[in-house]
């Protein structure tokens, strides 16, 4: 949050920018068939860890959001709950969250994964991501993060010992607003 520092014609440029911005940019960015892809690729990678990794990508944020003059960190960590990632049993989900009214990446990541990998390393993938975006090579930025965090996922939360399979706790396809 900006804390009242934007100045007013700040504020109001950051509105328009947002409700210039609408779900139809988001699907022109990821068509239906880049979804289906994303989502297998998700579901694919949760059958080796026990830990959930959710997309989500919005057009703007909603008015209240901007009325108030909140980050895209802010509801990246909103959305995080709303789509209910924090409530994996290991604590352990991951929200890889798009603002494309502000070119905005946000990953967040529950507590139980959180201590466990180098914030740099966070770092780093947004990073790598962001130049994906920029490119404009967006289910191939968003293939290459799911590898990473479902490679992070592997090494701390492998499957357990004659298990088969993950219980798929959250849904796998990409949400989009």
């Amino acid at each position: 949050m900006h804390n009242g520092k934007r100045s007013w014609p700040a504020r109001i440029a950051r509105l328009l920018k947002h409700r210039w911005w609408d779900e139809a940019d988001a699907r022109r960015m990821l068509p239906s068939d880049a979804l289906d892809r994303l989502q297998a690729r998700v579901a694919d990678s949760e059958r080796a860890h026990s830990g959930e990794i959710r997309i989500c990508v919005e057009a703007g944020l909603p008015l209240s959001y901007l009325w108030r003059d909140a980050s895209a960190r802010d509801r990246a960590v909103a959305m995080f709950g709303k789509l209910r990632v924090w409530d994996t049993e290991a604590n352990n989900g991951v929200l890889i969250y798009l603002l494309l009214a502000e070119h905005a990446i946000e990953l967040v990541v529950d507590r139980g994964l959180a201590h466990l990998v180098d914030e740099a390393r966070w770092r780093a993938l947004v990073g790598s991501l962001g130049e994906a975006l920029r490119a404009g090579r967006f289910e191939e930025g968003l293939m290459h993060t799911i590898a990473e965090v479902d490679g992070l996922l592997c090494e701390h939360y492998p499957l357990a010992d004659g298990a088969i399979a993950n219980p798929n706790e959250l849904p796998d396809r990409p949400h989009l607003q």
